[in-house]
């Protein structure tokens, strides 16, 4: 290879595409090329090590005595561990004819320390590196919106005057200090908010005096933000109250700015706001069916533009919610007003779907609600077929609020849930499962609560439960053979060569987590905030805590990343990526994250003795 040749192969391996020509320059001249032959040692086990070796041709195998740790290829390195603590605890062998660029131990360790990106590459633990991932493939171009706080945008002063000013008043105010908006505080301090649009749409149309009051245009229930916080919160904030502006305060309280949409919109260049007011707005189906249809762009202009995967489905997660509640109240009949709770579960419920799959939702209705049969028959019916004409498909299992499975009066429920608890079958922890994962999107919260905490007592009485709960994992298997390679099901000739990412590690993630989230009584729902309360009451140390949280999102992130694609092409989605698509770098992430999943299934097998069961 010539020098240009060498170049052009080290920058194709991460972090070294981190260097600069220059750099990239040095550290090619510095290198030697080394040939090994088949069974030979390259390095041996409690040795001090002298070289980094970037794989040019062959295989190398990772050892611990006779144990089988790791297998490198064409375009990986090893073993960096070791140089950084000048001891090599495993040994390396080339299990067939392979040929290396070598790089001296000195020339590396002095590359490191003056290349920032590299030597924090080299320092981080695998949830680090899994993280800096997702930022390093999408954060390209711009400022990262995740790190962007509230006070980083246009925040307009604040003005506070009292309540007893007039309408006229305030509007020479506003015209004078040259602002959108005026504060009135009360002798209570309480606080309100009146702006430019509430002069246009109340004082003029309904032709008020302009010498009422002007706390009688005002609006109350302001919604206060830090100056630190991110500026994405703001966002969510916003989405999920339906509000064109937030209030900002520092760290001593005290009111310093507003922070408005259009202050956002330099930073955002989705529809966000207008889709959730749209929704707000919303008089008649058809206005409803439009706005849900605009989530997609939403999440590709979010994915594009390097949102972390966790906010993407918060923001999704609060339009949805927006969305069924209001076509909820379009079409409840008025006898389960108050009476009622709809629930989303799955995917949905536990806030992680992104992409629309198909309808995962119950009915609870409380014992004294007075609704005909047939009225509530058609109601269901009739909130089914319109989430079908919305793009969301039935489900297969028919976990919808038209089976009358799953639309039922709170005693109902109970006397379902101990049949699920006390009669165990394969469908009843898979329902089990399901209902766990349930979240009230419209109605009466208390009632979801009350069945979950009646779930947590009744099952509390026999440890073997949770066990034969937790047991279904053990039917599916971490796609990561014995050497470090993926496993692939080549009887499935339509998914030859990819990997079913779902069955491999999501799901075995999700249940393990649920596991011991339902062993421990934890109401929420989603998987990254079941992990935190697991380590909060140090079922999981914060090490384990923080690896399973990134390998979930680097998971999640491929899982999206690759339906997108698929969407583009016309194709339907699944749960499959191929390998082959993936850099190299992206692949050493995949097995680190299988690696965890797996640490995390062996956890479980030992915690539920599931060898026993």
């Amino acid at each position: 290879m010539s020098m240009q040749e060498q170049k052009k192969f080290i920058s194709t391996i991460h972090p070294f595409d981190n260097l600069t020509n220059y750099e990239l320059d040095d550290l090619v001249e510095e290198l030697d090329i080394v040939y090994f032959k088949t069974n030979s040692t390259i390095q041996a086990q409690d040795s001090n090590p002298e070289f980094l070796y970037f794989v040019l041709k062959g295989l190398i195998q990772e050892k611990n005595d006779d144990e089988v740790l790791s297998v490198y290829s064409k375009g990986e390195i090893f073993d960096s561990v070791s140089l950084i603590k000048n001891f090599s605890k495993n040994s390396f062998v080339a299990i067939e004819e392979s040929i290396c660029y070598t790089l001296k131990k000195d020339t590396f360790m002095n590359i490191l320390h003056s290349n920032q990106q590299l030597e924090n590459y080299f320092f981080q633990s695998i949830s680090d590196k899994l993280n800096n991932n997702i930022l390093h493939e999408k954060n390209r171009d711009m400022a990262n919106i995740m790190i962007a706080k509230v006070k980083d945008a246009k925040i307009h002063k604040a003005i506070i005057t009292d309540t007893k000013k007039t309408i006229f008043e305030a509007a020479t105010i506003i015209k004078q200090e040259k602002i959108p908006t005026l504060l009135l505080q009360d002798e209570h301090n309480d606080m309100y908010i009146v702006t430019d649009s509430d002069f246009r749409q109340k004082v003029i149309l309904n032709r008020m005096s302009y010498d009422d009051l002007v706390v009688k245009i005002a609006s109350k229930g302001l919604i206060y933000i830090n100056e630190d916080d991110f500026l994405f919160n703001a966002q969510l904030q916003m989405a999920k109250y339906g509000l064109k502006r937030v209030v900002v305060k520092n760290d001593n309280d005290k009111i310093i700015g507003i922070l408005d949409q259009i202050s956002l919109s330099s930073f955002f260049a989705t529809n966000t706001f207008a889709v959730s007011n749209q929704i707000i707005n919303a008089e008649t189906l058809e206005e409803l069916k439009e706005a849900s249809h605009s989530f997609i762009k939403i999440i590709k202009s979010l994915n594009a533009k390097g949102v972390k995967i966790e906010f993407i489905s918060k923001l999704i997660n609060q339009l949805n919610k927006k969305l069924l509640d209001k076509l909820y109240k379009l079409l409840v009949p008025k006898e389960l007003l108050g009476k009622s709770c709809l629930v989303v579960m799955g995917s949905e419920g536990r806030a992680e779907q992104i992409l629309r799959t198909d309808q995962d939702n119950a009915l609870i209705i409380s014992d004294d609600c007075n609704i005909e049969e047939n009225e509530l028959k058609n109601f269901t019916h009739n909130f089914t077929e319109t989430l079908v004409d919305f793009g969301f498909p039935r489900c297969e299992g028919n976990i919808m609020v038209s089976n009358p499975y799953w639309c039922r009066r709170m005693s109902d429920f109970k006397e379902l849930i101990y049949k699920w608890v006390n009669e165990p079958s394969g469908d009843h922890f898979m329902n089990i499962a399901i209902f766990y994962d349930a979240l009230c999107v419209s109605g009466e919260i208390e009632m979801i609560k009350e069945l979950k905490n009646y779930l947590f007592k009744i099952s509390s009485h026999s440890q073997s439960f949770y066990s034969n709960f937790a047991k279904v994992i053990n039917s599916f298997d971490v796609p990561l053979g014995f050497f470090d390679g993926f496993i692939f099901n080549n009887k499935d000739e339509k998914h030859k060569n990819e990997l079913d990412i779902k069955r491999g590690g999501i799901f075995i993630l999700v249940q393990g987590i649920r596991s011991l989230s339902l062993e421990n009584k934890i109401l929420n729902t989603n998987t990254t905030k079941r992990i935190n309360a697991l380590k909060e009451i140090r079922v999981l140390d914060e090490e384990s805590a923080k690896e399973l949280i990134m390998a979930f999102n680097f998971l999640t992130n491929l899982k999206l990343k690759s339906n997108l694609e698929k969407l583009d092409r016309k194709e339907k989605m699944d749960n499959y990526i191929n390998p082959n698509n993936l850099t190299i770098m992206e692949k050493d992430l995949l097995k680190d994250s299988f690696k965890i999943v797996n640490r995390l299934k062996k956890k479980l097998e030992s915690h539920f003795k599931l060898n026993y069961v």
